[in-house]
């Protein structure tokens, strides 16, 4: 599926140094219910696509630290 994102926001955790460049596009995934992600150093690079649950879900255990070893 081609993906044409209209506008990409960068994560919190990026920092204006450019460390932890990670991107979604909240518009498409509400059009879609498809949630593109990229780095924001590679904008012409492959983008990641998941699911709007499955997203959630991700971010859900990443602010709980669900993924810490």
């Amino acid at each position: 599926m081609k993906i044409a994102p209209t506008r990409w926001v960068k994560s919190s955790y990026t920092s204006a140094e450019g460390g932890n460049c990670v991107e979604w596009s909240p518009s498409t995934a509400e059009v879609t219910g498809i949630v593109p992600v990229r780095d924001s150093k590679d904008p012409e690079g492959p983008v990641l696509t998941f699911s709007s649950p499955s997203f959630a879900e991700f971010i859900a255990g990443v602010k709980t630290d669900a993924f810490s070893g």
